[in-house]
């Protein structure tokens, strides 16, 4: 699978089944990165079980506020792709150097925002109801894994700055790379192995930080010497200000990160209200949680992939490009929803017991939660990667604020209420909280895909898109 040179035309782009063909082949290196980097948090998560249900408890939520906070500053790095991608295909490399440099000077700023409150995760926790225990036990893993948010947005921006080029080889490499240093460290700190201190929970929090810091240098260093990337000089001044471009990538980014965030804090709520219910459903949530995050990995990465390929399809106003990648983004996503169902609902024991430790006196009662769990992930797996989808698609076309506004209203009008009615009012419990998410997915997902394919059929789009070259 050769890399893409950029500006090349993409061949056979006018049939479905060349478009499918091309988003695969930009897509698979992301859909495997993607499983990586879900790989981390999945050691991190098998091996925090493996010192019991309380550790297991107390690291999804801090996990979760993690995710939230380095999810938000995300956003960022994907309105990156767009506005690269765009100016890739009208051949402006100077336009993508300076979203790059900016990107990286948002990042910044981000973290600097958001520094201060990471060091109040307890207090937070407790006022949303958890107990005192597995607040202090998060703050723990929080006072180090905040450290690893802003290498790891760093890193994120030059992940953008490869899916625009589509060279998508790199981030997979970058990420198993992350992945098997990740578990090692884990395994030495949250242990004591390899000569390690046992650490427990902060050790995971620190194999975290020592796993991010390594990554940005290994990716710094292969967009500073590699030809292909050496030609945009991203690292070129970077200490000089471009403030046009520093906004434009907030202006685009905030929708996006707020989008994000609606989704993600549907999660973490659902994760708080399991939390009412007690340690060992909140558990149980978490293992589920994981495994459909595993699945959810794939119509990400082919989300990526659309924006990147969307965006280039604007930037050479080529609309049955753009067309096609839409329809080819729907299929695969369709086809890989089906394949990923089966298992949750065939094997869901054999899936949950990984994360449990052996001989764990809770693993019974946590298996008999988590497993009808997974039947209601099953279900779905369609709505979630069909949004996902669509949020991607219309990324590439700079459309951020109605995405936007149709998360914020699928997920917090339609999905947190059912979730609450039925799991609280009905009294059905984790399974009426995770028809709440089904629910809030499934609205948004219609919503997302219809917007793309009439935006995409309107011929001012180009106009609307694409923006003159920067001297």
């Amino acid at each position: 699978m050769a890399d893409k040179i950029p500006g090349q035309r993409p061949e056979g782009g006018q049939t479905l089944a060349a478009a499918i063909r091309s988003l695969l082949v930009l897509g698979v290196p992301l859909i495997g990165a993607q499983l990586a980097q879900m790989l981390i948090n999945v050691v991190d998560t098998v091996m925090m079980g493996w010192l019991g249900t309380r550790e297991l408890a107390a690291g999804t939520l801090a996990f979760q506020i993690f995710f939230i906070l380095w999810m938000f500053g995300s956003g960022f790095a994907f309105a990156i792709v767009p506005l690269a991608a765009t100016a890739i295909g009208r051949g402006d490399e100077v336009t993508v150097r300076r979203h790059v440099r900016m990107g990286m000077w948002v990042q910044c700023a981000y973290f600097a925002v958001i520094f201060l409150p990471m060091g109040y995760v307890r207090e937070i926790l407790i006022a949303f109801g958890q107990e005192p225990v597995l607040a202090g036990l998060a703050q723990d893993y929080m006072d180090i894994a905040k450290w690893a948010i802003l290498p790891s947005l760093l890193l994120m921006v030059l992940r953008s700055f490869a899916t625009a080029l589509e060279h998508a080889r790199i981030i997979l490499v970058i990420t198993l790379f992350s992945a098997v240093l990740n578990g090692l460290l884990n395994y030495a700190f949250i242990f004591g192995n390899f000569g390690a201190p046992r650490m427990e929970i902060p050790g995971a929090a620190l194999a975290t930080l020592l796993t991010n810091l390594a990554a940005l240098a290994f990716g710094a260093l292969w967009v500073g010497l590699r030809p292909e990337f050496r030609a945009y000089e991203v690292f070129k001044r970077l200490w000089r200000s471009d403030f046009p471009a520093f906004f434009e990538i907030i202006r685009l980014g905030l929708p996006i990160s707020i989008g994000v965030i609606a989704e993600v804090g549907l999660f973490a709520f659902a994760a708080i209200m399991m939390g009412w219910l007690g340690e060992i459903p909140l558990a149980a949530h978490g293992i589920a949680l994981q495994i459909t995050a595993v699945a959810f990995m794939v119509p990400l990465g082919l989300s990526n992939a659309a924006t990147a390929r969307v965006g280039i399809a604007v930037g050479r106003e080529d609309h049955t490009g753009l067309v096609r990648t839409g329809q080819a983004a729907v299929v695969i996503a369709t086809v890989f929803a089906f394949a990923a169902a089966l298992p949750m609902l065939l094997i869901p024991e054999i899936l949950i017991s990984g994360w449990l430790a052996e001989g764990d006196p809770n693993a019974a009662a946590v298996v008999a939660i988590a497993a009808p769990l997974l039947g209601v992930a099953a279900c779905f797996q369609l709505v979630d990667g069909l949004q996902v989808t669509g949020v991607g698609l219309l990324r590439g076309l700079k459309d951020m604020r109605i995405p936007m506004l149709i998360a914020v209203f699928s997920y917090w009008a339609i999905g947190v209420p059912i979730a609450l009615l039925l799991g609280f009012a009905a009294g059905i419990g984790g399974i009426g909280i995770w028809t709440g998410l089904a629910a809030g997915l499934s609205f948004a997902a219609i919503l997302l895909i219809w917007r793309f394919f009439r935006e995409a059929r309107n011929p001012a789009i180009f106009a609307k898109s694409a923006g003159k070259p920067s001297t």
